[in-house]
């Protein structure tokens, strides 16, 4: 891949026919309706991919990341269109062409790979009867569909799993699934595959078996690959260059090294500063502001307004794409080159554990089981979350975590063992607890998409919880919304907004604010960040460690992310088929682990350097 000068020519020096993707001046719209004029999503994108090679594209949510993957298939969402470009796909233009003959390059030529498998695989058809259906248009008899549906299984490390062709998707794991998924889209050899962030919300041991699956077969057949991710770790270590969009524009575009070492771009440098790292504890710091939608971005550079290196000429006009070295290392900045040639990112300040040197236990946890009807998921459990601290909870999917955090909250009532909170015994199911320990205890879930009310206002989302355990005025239970949405790092204007007019992060901090409007002294966040882009995830856990050290807070931490346990938590409890297989401080855990389990997870993490010492 190599980065394109503005008005210069897309295929480069190579020339198209070592070019499996050529993109040239990409523009997408907003269409015109209602008097209101037609506003661009995303514009002015050109860039290659050569084949075999992985483009990853990164940018914060709402930067156009998904919008523009769509239109690398000749597709866009309802109320948009093509304004105009090109996306030339081994020599040929698929935007000019019909929808019947883009139906019939989907698959063969150009696949795509959702961000949740469920979603992609018929839950009624076999995965078998699935695979068939897609080596339909397979050239060859029934015996070299039936040779390749073979092929393909062992080419995503499904050939041995017991009965596969005969599962049910609801009877897989997520990464088998997405597995299924990926061989779906190589099923018949395609020469671009667009992979929409297709190991958010695995486990670091299943997401790195995801990653080499792609990275082989993309080797393997010369396919070519844009890889969405708001990981930018995973993005380090598969692909060879990486884009940062930013407001529907690229903000820069080079080789992943050069990128992640030397970013040329303020917005760059400002999303490697906000990812976590597993070997330092350290404030994580995210971007202030959002970044603008289309139809309200400010005059000159779009990045302006929130850029720490912002001169007087940045307001003039949108800057061009400058060339900071001859690899086609480039970046929309006026100060490009000054910014490169600074000493890498920094670190962020060392982060003290909001807890530490706190040992009074407020909830003891003693031989706790859980069952799902006959089958036992938990066994055995043991562990203290003393308080003011963080204890996060770790392991790969299927270990139980959630469940755990669903018997706590008393979601899930069939377990036994003994619990205490605050010193009274914790009685599975909430029908039998008391109402202090409903109040005492609050749960924030996974999706911050689905856990609010979309009818509902926010203000009505925030104060409901209220209604079941206080009777006050209507004044004072709207101050009350206001507290909350002002601890939880929100305007009091949210209070007449509505879900679907939030970002996901702020609708992460919705779902905060309606736990903490009933001043709670535990709090179970089940995988908060898992959806959030690296800016994001930084602003929430830092928001975390602020309430927990304000409100005297302690948190039961459930995440995949390794890295934000150091950030975020003073105790780590690793489980594994539902069993603790190891706990101790973080340092004791992710330093020197004593369980080969924990190693294999650390080792799985993906890390920033692997991109650098690679090359």
């Amino acid at each position: 891949m190599t980065a394109t000068r503005a008005g210069g020519d897309a295929a480069g020096s190579n020339g198209d026919a070592v070019l499996r993707l050529v993109v040239e001046g990409l523009q997408v719209l907003r269409a015109p309706s209602r008097g209101r004029a037609a506003v661009d999503v995303v514009d002015e994108i050109s860039f290659q991919v050569q084949p075999g090679q992985v483009l990853g594209l990164v940018g914060e949510s709402g930067s156009g990341k998904t919008t523009m993957a769509l239109a690398l298939l000749g597709h866009v969402r309802r109320g948009l269109v093509i304004g105009g470009g090109k996306v030339v796909v081994d020599g040929q233009d698929i935007l000019p062409l019909s929808p019947a003959a883009l139906q019939q390059m989907r698959g063969r030529q150009v696949a795509y790979v959702p961000q949740d498998p469920s979603s992609a695989l018929n839950p009624t058809l076999k995965i078998g009867t699935q695979l068939r259906e897609v080596l339909a248009s397979y050239e060859g008899g029934d015996s070299a569909r039936t040779e390749r549906l073979a092929e393909m299984l062992a080419e995503v490390g499904l050939s041995t799993v017991p009965g596969i062709l005969d599962s049910y998707p609801h009877q897989l794991s997520g990464g088998q699934q997405q597995r299924v998924g990926l061989a779906m889209a190589f099923a018949c050899r395609p020469q671009l595959i667009v992979l929409d962030e297709p190991t958010t919300g695995l486990d670091v041991t299943t997401q790195r078996r995801v990653l080499e699956t792609i990275r082989d077969l993309c080797q393997s057949y010369r396919v070519a690959a844009v890889y969405i991710s708001h990981d930018l770790a995973v993005v380090a270590e598969i692909a060879d260059h990486v884009a940062v969009l930013y407001a529907g524009r690229l903000a820069e575009v080079g080789p992943a090294r050069e990128v992640f070492t030397t970013p040329a771009h303020p917005y760059s440098r400002r999303l490697l500063q906000a990812v976590p790292s597993l070997e330092r504890s350290q404030v994580l710091t995210g971007l202030s502001g959002q970044p603008p939608r289309p139809g309200s971005r400010p005059p000159g550079c779009f990045f302006q307004p929130r850029c720490e290196f912002a001169v007087p000429e940045c307001e003039a006009g949108q800057p061009p794409l400058i060339e900071v070295s001859p690899t086609g290392h480039a970046a929309r900045c006026l100060r490009a080159i000054e910014v490169a040639a600074l000493a890498g990112t920094e670190d962020g300040p060392m982060a003290r554990p909001a807890g530490a040197g706190v040992t009074a236990s407020l909830l003891d946890v003693r031989d706790l089981s859980a069952t799902y009807g006959r089958k036992t998921v938990l066994s055995g459990l043991t562990f203290t979350v003393p308080g003011r601290q963080c204890v996060a909870v770790v392991g790969m999917s299927g270990s139980g975590k959630t469940t755990l955090a669903r018997c706590l909250v008393g979601l899930h009532p069939t377990w036994n063992g003994d619990v205490t909170f605050s010193g009274s015994p914790l009685t599975a199911g909430v029908r039998r607890r008391s109402g202090d320990q409903l109040r005492r205890i609050q749960y924030v879930s996974q999706n911050p998409y689905l856990a609010l009310n979309p009818r509902r206002t926010v203000g009505q989302i925030v104060e409901q919880p209220l209604a079941h355990f206080e009777k006050l005025p209507a004044s004072e239970r709207y101050e009350r919304v206001v507290a909350a949405l002002t601890a939880a790092a929100l305007r009091e204007s949210f209070v007449d907004l509505y879900p679907d007019q939030l970002s996901g992060g702020e609708r992460q901090r919705v779902a905060i604010a309606r736990a903490l409007i009933l001043e709670p002294d535990l709090l179970v966040c089940d995988e908060v960040t898992s959806a959030l882009d690296v800016s994001v995830q930084a602003a929430i856990v830092e928001l975390l460690r602020s309430l927990q050290a304000e409100r005297g807070l302690s948190m039961i931490f459930i995440t995949h992310n390794l890295p934000l346990v150091r950030s975020i938590a003073d105790q780590v409890v690793v489980m594994n088929n539902g069993r603790i297989c190891e706990r101790g401080t973080v340092s004791e855990v992710l330093e020197a682990p004593k369980d080969a389990y924990t190693a294999q997870l650390l080792a799985d993490v993906p890390k920033m350097t692997v991109a650098v010492e690679e090359g």
